[in-house]
């Protein structure tokens, strides 16, 4: 029965877990795509059946465009003998041999199989991608026109494929070496493979990129969350359950599908199954292209993978943007174009000159600062952090600590507490943060905590960046103070604490303690009056977006900040200082 949930016990760092797997759904009727809303021309808007669609097997070769072939349901074997299948978009003359690029996810193969409709993702303008394009990958009527092949693949699991599915784990980076050697050798692959798409097509990369597959020339990993607990899951430790929840619902298959969010629910603390989802990072060694929008739950893994992974040839863009009207605008194509055909055709195209890292520096609603600014690394290296004090007192921050003892409270579950400071010079602050709280719960034994970094006007109010012209609510953070234990021996930074998430302390009445919360990274510049205000809240908060995320929350009575003193509360901010700075004022960034 669909939707029925199972335990499997599967064995992680030597121990052994009652893994959740929800069984998938049957296969839809035929074309059964929600055509959402419709334009003044009758035009979908935004389809939100993006998962694709799961016809049944139908093995055959037809022209999809002049010049362009599909092998559609071609079979592919595992090495445990499990039967996966993709559709395979290549050129139609085979004198030539062409690198492959796959789009591997649980999402359909077919995004529309035999649907008159052009799939719509959401701030794509209509006709940007053919109804072939696999929801979050490339397009193969365009990158088949440029000499490649384009897998959409079905993994284990999903659609017609054999087996359970798995999800961001071992398995998957075993099978995507299964999969990269085989293309490799196909008699139409120039034997090079590279990887494309962003969110679940990126998140995969990670895992596959480590299993070293020899014929894995190079990824292209754009907006890939890339810890399921940390940065998925469990952010700061309590559970997020309306994105999760729904997220593996809807796939379609003959078997189950690993659902993470009931696991979680049975394992809310971290332990060897979830850091067996943590990718290695040091095994990646390929030419990797990277992107992290400033906005987007993908940041932090997007980050920490360009720090943290082998390769010396890699790069790293962060951008203003949602990830889907990125990487199919004409910048976005265009830019990976030249990286693949430096690293999948060996084309000498002066690729090597990119910056290793590229931002764009957000000013408010719509507008930039600076975009596609260069810079040699991430974090940037010329960063100088400083810490802003928290004062109750006046509910500002200043630069020297604060020596009066003050406290504020909040309500737990619908208040909120700020502080704000207003820079009277240009101020670009660009990277991650940290707050550092001493907190207390009063009439209770624990506290969630959302943190939000904002910029105001010079009057105080508040402006935000705009994404699908919607309020991003600010640089975000979130703990749960029980969980604040943190391992030093695995902290590489200040602002990027390791928390060991498996070993709670409440909170005993009237007890005080610290917390250091990550906020993750933004970039923005604030002009001579504007202020900086950093948001401490029991509740998450933003208006009208589509993503349903909710958390599990374990809030009651109220918070209580210290500050001054012994209490030293303060906010590590990154400040990066003008390139270059001459004469009465002027300064280069």
């Amino acid at each position: 029965m669909a939707g029925e949930i199972i335990k499997k016990k599967m064995e992680f760092g030597g121990e052994t877990f009652d893994v959740s797997f929800r069984k998938m759904k049957e296969r839809p009727p035929k074309n059964n795509i929600d055509r959402g809303e419709l334009d003044e021309n009758g035009r979908p808007t935004y389809c939100v059946n993006g998962w694709g669609d799961w016809p049944e097997l139908n093995p055959r070769t037809y022209e999809v465009a002049p010049g362009i072939i599909c092998e559609q349901d071609v079979a592919i074997p595992m090495r445990d003998g499990i039967i996966t299948y993709a559709d395979i978009y290549r050129p139609k003359d085979d004198s030539v041999k062409v690198p492959a690029i796959i789009a591997w996810s649980f999402f359909g193969k077919r995004p529309c199989a035999d649907s008159d409709i052009e799939w719509q993702t959401k701030g794509v303008p209509y006709g940007s991608h053919s109804k072939f394009t696999k929801f979050e990958g490339p397009d193969p009527l365009y990158w088949c026109h440029q000499g490649y092949a384009i897998i959409n693949y079905d993994m284990r699991g999903v659609g017609n494929s054999e087996g359970d599915c798995n999800i961001w784990g071992k398995q998957e980076g075993s099978d995507g070496y299964d999969l990269v050697e085989w293309l490799g050798v196909q008699d139409w692959c120039s034997g090079k493979v590279g990887m494309a798409g962003n969110s679940g097509l990126a998140m995969c990369q990670w895992r596959i990129a480590a299993e070293q597959p020899p014929h894995l020339a190079c990824i292209a990993p754009w907006e890939g969350t890339a810890e399921a607990y940390r940065e998925f899951l469990n952010k700061g430790g309590f559970t997020e359950y309306g994105f999760n929840q729904f997220l593996t619902v809807d796939f379609v298959g003959n078997g189950y599908i690993e659902d993470i969010y009931q696991t979680s629910l049975d394992y809310p603390l971290n332990n060897a199954y979830w850091e067996s989802k943590i990718p290695e990072w040091e095994k990646i060694e390929v030419p990797a292209y990277i992107t992290g929008g400033w906005s987007h739950f993908h940041l932090r893994g997007a980050t920490r993978g360009f720090m943290k992974i082998s390769s010396t040839q890699k790069w790293f863009r962060a951008h203003r943007d949602f990830e889907w009207p990125d990487f199919y605008s004409r910048f976005g194509i265009d830019d990976l174009k030249r990286f693949f055909d430096r690293y999948l055709k060996g084309i000498r195209n002066g690729w090597e000159d990119t910056p290793r890292v590229r931002i764009d520096v957000m000013d408010a609603y719509d507008f930039d600062y600076q975009t596609l600014r260069a810079e040699t690394a991430w974090p940037i290296p010329r960063t100088e952090y400083k810490r802003l004090y928290l004062d109750a007192r006046s509910r500002s921050m200043c630069f020297e600590p604060q020596t009066v003892e003050s406290k504020l409270h909040y309500d737990g579950n619908l208040g909120k507490a700020t502080f704000d400071i207003t820079f009277n010079e240009t101020t670009e602050i660009t990277g991650h943060m940290l707050l550092h709280l001493w907190v207390e719960a009063d009439r209770h034994d624990d506290m969630d905590i959302f943190v939000a970094v904002q910029k105001l006007d010079e009057k105080g109010k508040w402006l935000p960046t705009n994404v699908f012209g919607v309020p991003h609510p600010g640089a975000p953070g979130r703990l749960r103070v029980s969980l604040r234990e943190t391992d030093p021996a695995r902290t590489e930074h200040e602002w990027q604490p390791y928390y060991t998430y498996d070993n709670p302390k409440k909170l005993k009445p009237g007890e005080i303690v610290p917390v250091d919360i990550e906020i993750w990274p933004q970039s923005k510049i604030f002009h001579p009056g504007e202020q900086l205000r950093v948001e401490i809240m029991g509740h998450y908060e933003r208006i009208d977006w589509f993503e349903p995320f909710a958390w599990n929350t374990d809030n009651a009575g109220n918070h209580v900040i210290h500050t001054g003193g012994k209490y030293d509360s303060y906010l590590l901010v990154p400040f990066i200082p003008p390139k270059y700075v001459a004469g009465n004022g002027y300064a280069y960034r």
